[in-house]
């Protein structure tokens, strides 16, 4: 076995490893503490069949396949997954990043649908704003994230370190879409406290992303919550956004 063979076979158990025990991870928390994925009458549930699914993919894989050759599939399956439109109820300045948030999702391995909630709450797609606590771009990250030579406007350099600390926020939160999201808002010391001593910004921004982000996973036409956004002030936003993109 040639050293590219042994690195590609070593790669692919990694991946074959990280996924297993991020599903396992997903599972058991969700399941356990309530998961907040697909909302139906003002309840949220985890879809059940996805998981299911997913475990007679892995458990029908054949045995004897080339550790590389898995974790190319698996690779191709992720890109897949994170191609297509977004959901149409996304504001308009949000889908004129649609290609590009495809592009970052599969790069950074990020789920599409929560990388378009966080730049729909956050910026709305302008990707020059920046907030009256410093946070820049599409993805509001706050400076100390970027290094002293990078333009923080720079919307792929914007995205790369969103989506960084957006991952970072998954890991911390036990994969848990609604923690990760408080985490992104309110920093990791948040998702430690019982929600109730929570700051008032950071439960909205876990209500509505968490709605948000239910709707776009279920493939709904439009967002309850979104419209609640918008009306709490988000609308103005997204007018700033348009104005931006049409320059």
């Amino acid at each position: 076995m040639t050293r590219r063979s042994k690195q590609l076979l070593k790669r692919g158990f990694r991946v074959i490893r990280d996924q297993l025990l991020r599903l396992l991870r997903l599972c058991r928390r969700q399941l356990g503490r309530g998961p907040l994925l697909i909302k139906r009458n003002q309840v949220f549930y985890i879809p059940l069949w996805l998981l299911v699914a997913l475990a007679l993919v892995l458990a029908t894989m054949p045995v004897w396949d080339d550790a590389a050759h898995l974790a190319k599939r698996g690779i191709v399956i992720m890109r897949r997954s994170n191609q297509g439109q977004l959901a149409a109820f996304f504001a308009p300045a949000v889908q004129h990043w649609s290609g590009k948030i495809n592009e970052w999702a599969y790069q950074y391995s990020v789920d599409r649908d929560l990388l378009a909630t966080v730049m729909q709450i956050e910026s709305c797609g302008h990707p020059t704003v920046v907030s009256v606590a410093g946070a820049r771009g599409l993805f509001q990250v706050m400076p100390f994230h970027f290094s002293t030579d990078e333009d923080m406007l720079d919307p792929d350099t914007n995205a790369r370190r969103g989506a960084t600390y957006l991952n970072y926020c998954f890991g911390a939160s036990d994969s848990v879409i609604g923690l990760a999201l408080a985490c992104y808002n309110g920093g990791p010391g948040t998702i430690s406290q019982p929600r109730e001593r929570w700051p008032r910004e950071t439960q909205n921004y876990y209500r509505w992303g968490v709605g948000i982000y239910s709707d776009a996973a279920a493939g709904s036409a439009r967002s309850e919550t979104l419209d609640l956004w918008l009306e709490a002030g988000g609308s103005r936003l997204c007018q700033s956004a348009r104005r931006e993109l049409a320059k």
